[in-house]
């Protein structure tokens, strides 16, 4: 995979379509993460779906936002000196090219030493697959695994162009996950990559609570051999409800709208539980990371199909927690089989489970702060986890 000059990496994105600062602060992080490496990084969105986050009032009939996802795309990329190397290719927009040209695209595309399929965000165009270069990076794992164990001819037809599949789930290949595994594809652990400097924060939480930033109603479920399993985190949340009312320590959550309702706050409430819009915390980036770094600790659960299969999924939101020196307590999922648990880091299944973990860490925060600090470098920087990527596929 070798190219003359620079390598050049393309990361196949959606932030357009999912204008999310902490969807943006995932991205980012990889494309920094592969410079600061010697990589010359590009961010590429050819995805094919409409930015309707960014469109604004009465749209017109074939009018796909290529407009405000271009000027969305760009203003981030100028935050981190990427301002000239990012495509928005809309393929319903008359086939738009907005960043580079298409002939620049395309060339960008035969030249790149790698093309990651970031999330599987993006079916592979022809352009993509004939450089024998394209990748697949899984950040929620289970719903493609389970597609192809039943032979679906979609998810079979996507994964085909593929040269090497890698993902967040860091259980599987152990005995104790239940995630079907494709037959012929080898799918390797590579968890989220993060800039650890980028939320050192060496000061004491501002905010007592222990929190979390994230959607509490979401559609979507899987079916394997009968059984359903859900992506949507609230039905996990209403296992633990009655927290608030078993310890002294305050629990927040920064809720996605209009991902919950007014039947939903009041229940939250009623039990407890300080509930904020995500927009008041995450309007930018800035405010997401000061929210992330002014914590106290995080405290949240995972999907329902993770944690009943065990994939070993771990966020990336976790991840930067970790980083900030903040504690997290997070739903077990398998990964305490990959990752360390007990300082810092605390993996739960029970009531019980959280309350010796809330009670270890403010027994002694300062020991669990600089233990969370320590398994983000460790674990999840991206000078730990991007090169063994990069190795994995010959660079």
């Amino acid at each position: 995979m070798n190219v003359a000059g620079t390598p050049k990496i393309i990361l196949l994105g959606m932030i357009a379509r999912l204008p999310a600062p902490g969807l943006i602060w995932q991205t980012v992080q990889y494309l920094i993460g592969f410079r600061r490496l010697g990589f010359d990084p590009y961010y590429v969105e050819a995805h094919g779906g409409t930015p309707r986050d960014l469109m604004n009032g009465v749209r017109e009939k074939g009018d796909y936002g290529s407009t405000e996802a271009a000027a969305f795309i760009a203003s981030i990329m100028r935050q981190f000196d990427l301002e000239d190397r990012w495509v928005f290719h809309s393929r319903f927009d008359s086939n738009r090219y907005c960043g580079l040209t298409e002939s620049e695209t395309k060339a960008l595309y035969r030249s790149a030493a790698l093309i990651i399929n970031y999330h599987g965000c993006t079916v592979p165009l022809p352009e993509h697959a004939e450089t024998g270069r394209l990748v697949y990076l899984e950040t929620d794992p289970v719903g493609l695994e389970i597609e192809l164990h039943r032979k679906h001819h979609e998810a079979l037809t996507f994964v085909a162009p593929h040269r090497a599949f890698f993902t967040w789930g860091l259980n599987y290949g152990n005995p104790d996950c239940r995630v079907p595994m494709p037959s012929g594809l080898d799918f390797r652990h590579s968890p989220p990559a993060i800039l650890p400097d980028l939320w050192d924060h060496h000061v004491g939480p501002e905010n007592l609570a222990f929190t979390t930033v994230g959607n509490w109603r979401q559609s979507g479920w899987a079916r394997l051999d009968g059984e359903v399993y859900h992506w949507s985190k609230h039905l996990e949340f209403l296992k633990f409800i009655d927290l608030p009312s078993r310890t002294s320590q305050p629990f927040e959550l920064a809720l996605g709208s209009p991902s919950y309702t007014e039947e939903d706050f009041q229940l939250l409430a009623r039990h407890g539980w300080r509930v904020r819009d995500a927009a008041t915390v995450s309007g930018n980036l800035n405010s997401y990371r000061r929210y992330v770094c002014s914590s106290r600790a995080e405290f949240t659960v995972a999907k329902d199909q993770n944690v009943r299969l065990r994939s070993g999924w771990f966020s990336e939101r976790s991840a930067t927690y970790l980083a900030a020196g903040r504690p997290v307590i997070t739903q077990e999922t398998g990964f305490s089989n990959v990752l360390p648990t007990g300082q810092g880091l605390f993996a739960f299944s029970t009531m019980d489970d959280i309350l010796e973990a809330v009670d270890a860490i403010n027994t002694d925060y300062a020991t669990h702060s600089r233990a969370a600090a320590q398994i983000a470098r460790d674990y999840f920087s991206y000078d730990v986890v991007l090169p063994r990527l990069l190795k994995e596929v010959g660079l």
